[in-house]
């Protein structure tokens, strides 16, 4: 795709800051849109005028906590307002990230990103999901969330990606000339992940040290769908772009 205008739903957030970023420094326009920006994709303020004229959505806009119910009810109103707004803006299609293992997930925040993938591939406008594996900040909201000088985190498998390359990806999908609107049947829906399998705990613990935070294993049975994360079934598949630094390269460039 030549230079175009993207309408960058959560762009102040986490990962939209650097799909921004990315899209900025490729020549692109790019219209953020956000509460801070005066857009509400819940409500619709702002959102018309926020797509007047854009080519495509990408929509990386996320619930801030993972209770299932609110989340799903975030992702349901926020995709439709999206694709009944963009419709009638003219927009082309509409990019979005979800979570590795979305498909496969009965419970929790995952669940949700399942009925947002659903909710995209099924609205009005063309829709393309990118799904990425978590991202290295995890690893301190997890600490984060517990507080004190104890954090007590699950063994499970994971493989950690970082914002900027889960960015970097979504725009080459965004902007890809030669990419189908809608996935053909059955085709695999393109993944991003860190270039290696890591422990979710040891690498908790990397980053407890530096924190001063002692970090003690847990079987994860209190996570929802914990025998699937166990089993490796939230990974990155055979088809998955592996790219970006590893947990320890990254917490590294942060200093």
């Amino acid at each position: 795709m030549s230079t175009g205008r993207f309408a960058v739903a959560g762009a102040t957030g986490r990962l939209g800051r650097h799909v921004v970023d990315v899209l900025t420094e490729r020549g692109h326009r790019v219209v953020p849109m956000s509460r801070a920006t005066g857009v509400d994709i819940i409500t619709g303020e702002g959102l018309a005028g926020a797509l007047v004229g854009a080519d495509v959505i990408v929509d990386v806009a996320s619930w801030h906590a993972s209770e299932q119910e609110a989340a799903t009810e975030f992702f349901r109103t926020a995709t439709h307002n999206l694709h009944e707004a963009g419709e009638r803006a003219g927009v082309r299609r509409v990019v979005a990230v979800s979570i590795i293992g979305a498909d496969r997930a009965t419970a929790g925040f995952l669940a949700a990103q399942r009925v947002h993938e659903e909710a995209h591939l099924s609205g009005p406008l063309p829709a393309r999901i990118l799904r990425a594996a978590q991202f290295h900040e995890l690893v301190g909201q997890l600490l984060d969330w517990q507080g004190g000088d104890v954090a007590h985190v699950p063994a499970v498998p994971t493989q950690l990606v970082a914002c900027r390359t889960v960015a970097e990806t979504l725009v080459d999908l965004a902007t890809d000339p030669w990419a189908a609107d809608r996935p053909a049947p059955g085709a695999p829906i393109p993944e991003v992940a860190g270039p290696r399998g890591e422990s979710l705990v040891e690498a908790a613990r990397l980053l407890g040290e530096r924190r001063g935070v002692r970090v003690v294993e847990v079987d994860g049975s209190g996570i929802p769908d914990a025998e699937i994360a166990a089993a490796g079934g939230f990974l990155p598949g055979p088809h998955a772009t592996l790219a970006g630094p590893t947990f320890r390269e990254w917490l590294d460039a942060q200093r």
